[in-house]
């Protein structure tokens, strides 16, 4: 037997004691765990910034705080266990199972919120859990599940509902995708494509290239604030960072002083661009591994162009965009295409052509007060979220929003993906549809 197959034994025998579980006892498994990484924020995000290397450790621990408290608050009153939906016109009760193990792949980039988040979703349905995680970020990964379990075991709970696989590898992912009932894959297109040709049922997440079109605001210095802090978060290591800021052109003084205020180096210099350009990008086109997650200073020190320590992101404004633009694509650090237009069709097109380099189904945003341009940008646009005057980076957990909490943004058949909303509990619940004897009323007599 190997150390997979092992630890998914450990994993059923734990699932079948809480198989009768009540609501209250799994929300409070639920809460216990959540709670566990809220009081050790800190601590985590520091551990996790120094061994990944990725992002910064007050990005972390603002994800680690907002996130167990949104997911918590999203979950606690929702029915997951035994009956819970009845419908007394058309006769059907549901009823909710577990579906098991679930198998969760866990990228570098989120070793704390995505263990966490994945979890709570897991035991909120009282299935058992197998995290994966990137060999990068092994021993963040290893306390974080750790803190879970120890919490687990405080409320009486077998500990072994959460798991994490002790010596990461491409293989051991493979055998937990392959043996579990159910996969989580958070991560890039080739591991999104290894879960779904596993043969077990798979939940994967599509990448990110949050194109963001502003066509009116009152207030640019809020605009502004809330955009740079959606395009630097965790140093841009997030797939729902903005990527491209579209802008009308008559408006862009006012945009740049801002966004400049804001802790924004503007680049319009066509050279320095260039340098910007190269950095970022191989000359197969593939983005710099050096730079992923690293702050702007270190972006700008290695494409030689001097900026203030202060910088917050980088700006580059461009001409071109879709493929006739490297910049278009997805930028793993606080690097932000900007580019203007002259109508409001234009910015359409240009967000459509980004998409087409990457991105498609994933986030986009508006800043409008025109409700026909709104519903025209999310009928044309081909992405599963449209956040309205707000970041993009809400879109997977936000304030000002209702969308669910998750670390798995569904992007559809646009991303190559099974679902086209955020990953919730739900999608980890056997759903039974007990369908009760009705008096139907006579079929209609049709003509064809």
């Amino acid at each position: 037997m190997t150390v997979i197959e092992e630890m998914i034994e450990k994993a059923r025998i734990a699932q079948q004691k809480i198989n009768y579980y009540n609501q209250e006892q799994t929300d409070e498994m639920v809460r216990i765990i959540g709670k566990a990484i809220y009081d050790h924020a800190k601590e985590l995000a520091e551990e996790a910034a120094e061994e990944t290397q990725f992002g910064n450790a007050e990005a972390k621990q603002t994800k680690n705080e907002f996130f167990s408290s949104a997911l918590w608050y999203h979950l606690k009153d929702k029915k997951s266990v035994g009956e819970i939906e009845r419908n007394e016109e058309t006769g059907i009760i549901k009823i909710a199972h577990p579906v098991g193990v679930i198998g969760s792949i866990a990228p570098v980039t989120v070793p704390n919120i995505l263990p966490m988040g994945n979890a709570m979703l897991a035991l909120k349905g009282r299935n058992a859990i197998i995290i994966s995680p990137h060999p990068k970020s092994k021993r963040s990964v290893q306390h974080t599940v750790d803190l879970m379990r120890s919490a687990l075991a405080s409320v009486g709970a077998p500990m072994d509902l959460i798991q994490v696989v002790p010596e990461p590898s491409m293989e051991a992912s493979k055998e937990v995708m392959e043996k579990t009932d159910v996969v989580i894959a958070t991560g890039g297109p080739g591991l999104v494509k290894a879960a779904y040709s596993s043969g077990t049922p798979a939940f994967g997440v599509g990448a990110g290239n949050s194109q963001l079109i502003l066509e009116d605001v009152e207030d640019y210095t809020a605009f502004a604030t809330d955009t740079v802090a959606a395009r630097q978060y965790d140093n841009g290591t997030a797939c729902v960072c903005t990527q491209t800021l579209i802008y009308p052109r008559k408006v862009e003084k006012n945009v740049r002083d801002a966004m400049e205020q804001a802790g924004t180096y503007w680049i319009d210099d066509e050279e320095q661009v260039e340098k910007i350009r190269q950095a970022l990008f191989d000359k197969e086109g593939h983005f710099a591994k050096d730079l992923a997650g690293r702050d702007a200073l270190a972006v700008a020190n290695k494409a030689g162009v001097t900026i203030p320590e202060n910088t917050k992101i980088i700006a580059v404004k461009v001409t071109e965009f879709g493929h006739k633009e490297q910049l278009s694509a997805e930028k793993i650090c606080p690097v932000l295409s900007v580019i203007a237009y002259d109508r409001f069709e234009e910015a359409l097109d240009i967000a459509v052509a980004n998409y087409e380099v990457a991105g498609k189904g994933h986030t986009a945003g508006i800043y409008s007060s025109n409700e026909q341009h709104i519903i025209k940008a999310g009928i044309e646009i081909p992405v599963c979220r449209l956040m309205v005057n707000q970041p993009t980076s809400d879109s997977g957990s936000g304030p000002h929003n209702s969308i669910i909490p998750t670390n798995s943004i569904g992007c559809g058949s646009w991303g190559n993906n099974s679902i086209s909303e955020n990953l919730s509990y739900k999608h980890l619940l056997n759903i039974q549809q007990v369908a009760l004897r009705i008096e139907k009323k006579p079929m209609p007599e049709y003509v064809w």
